[in-house]
């Protein structure tokens, strides 16, 4: 399985994105041959090299040759789910097309079964959607980790007519992914660009330990001050931990009735808090405080945001990115003469680092049996350990 490292320093469209990976070594005559099983006519897709501030890369053309119809959302899905496509590719095309009709069912307020997609779901952005999954799986990529995404300034024009950008599908598409704000004139990230690096994308940071096998550069049309491209690296991780971002949230209380905690931290890992806990602090005037420190990812911090301002008596938080290393979990039920108990195995690469029992099945068994809970945890280890 292979690792994928997208840089997005020119934004992303889906012909870009496609061109990047025939770039890193997918074959254009294989893509072809697949694409064809959708059963679709009146196109033809044609890749040459092209330079962009003297760096080559590939310029992906889709020129539609027949009138196409505009599609529904249902239409779509009918065209992927009667090809003989492979079930992976399938499923991947279909998740990218539902998380863009979802945003532009909100944007104009229409059921998600109405919209008619009109560019979105014109003959090359199908073409886009699915040739990006087929190349995934060709290329064995299985995670992918993306960079910031840059948006664009000014307005474009659709079939809606004049709109802002980013396009506000794009924006909606965003929500809760790492953008910055350029002095670029024009559109760097579209709708097809969003719902295809929001669905396959498993973190968007910055690039992890890997062993760098290929590169490839997909060309934008446009020309801008920078080079319009889209980089993608392609190799295999060697950091031998795991690696995400957590944001933290984190505020200093000193008004606020200590009872109320246990039912804030239960609100706040019922929403999805990473973690969430307490710190024993002295602020100023050495006034005796608690620190509420919440381990958020970027979806939930929002809303975890939110349930803190509401629930307690803080004016004001503090956030920050950090990054976390952590072993690849494993739970396996393990058999003992008291009972089942689950076992936590922390794993760097095929070691296993640490075993560690359920609390609450060895609390379960040890309430019942009346024994001590440490020899529930030491009877379950051993009995993991035996097996091996």
């Amino acid at each position: 399985m292979k690792t994928a490292y997208i840089d997005c320093f020119s934004g992303i469209s889906g012909d870009m994105f496609l061109a990047a990976m025939i770039d890193s070594g997918l074959y254009l005559d294989y893509l072809k041959k697949e694409l064809k099983k959708l059963n679709l006519a009146g196109y033809e897709i044609t890749a040459k090299k092209t330079q962009k501030n003297q760096i080559t890369a590939t310029k992906l053309t889709i020129t539609v040759k027949d009138h196409q119809p505009h599609r529904h959302l249902k239409d779509i899905n009918s065209i992927i789910d009667t090809s003989t496509l492979d079930e992976d590719t399938k499923t991947t095309s279909k998740n990218i097309f539902h998380k863009l009709a979802e945003a532009e069912s909100k944007i104009h307020n229409i059921d998600i079964n109405s919209i008619h997609f009109h560019e979105v779901g014109a003959i090359d952005s199908i073409l886009d959607i699915v040739g990006a999954a087929i190349a995934l799986k060709k290329l064995n990529i299985n995670t992918i980790y993306t960079s910031p995404l840059p948006l664009g300034a000014g307005f474009i024009k659709c079939a809606h007519g004049t709109i802002p950008l980013p396009a506000p599908a794009t924006a909606e598409l965003l929500k809760g992914i790492p953008v910055y704000q350029t002095s670029t004139k024009g559109e760097l990230v579209t709708p097809t660009g969003a719902a295809i690096i929001t669905t396959i994308t498993n973190r968007f940071t910055q690039m992890p330990q890997m062993k760098l096998e290929q590169t490839g550069y997909g060309a934008g049309t446009q020309d801008f001050d920078h080079p319009n491209l889209l980089r993608i690296f392609i190799g295999t991780e060697e950091e031998q931990y795991q690696q995400d971002t957590a944001t933290i949230i984190e505020t200093n209380i000193d008004d606020m009735n200590p009872e109320h905690y246990s039912h804030i931290i239960e609100k706040l890992l019922n929403a999805g808090a990473l973690d969430a806990y307490l710190t024993g602090i002295h602020m100023k005037n050495t006034r005796p405080a608690t620190k509420l420190t919440v381990i958020a990812t970027q979806e939930t911090q929002n809303n975890l945001t939110d349930i803190i301002f509401k629930e307690t008596t803080t004016f004001g938080i503090r956030t920050y990115n950090v990054q976390r290393k952590k072993l690849s979990a494993q739970k396996i039920k393990i058999n003992t003469k008291y009972g089942p108990v689950t076992i936590k195995l922390g794993r760097s690469k095929d070691k296993i680092i640490t075993i560690s029992p359920e609390y609450k099945d060895c609390k379960k068994l040890a309430d019942k049996s009346n024994i001590p809970l440490k020899e529930i945890y030491d009877l379950a280890k051993k009995a993991y350990l035996d097996k091996q």
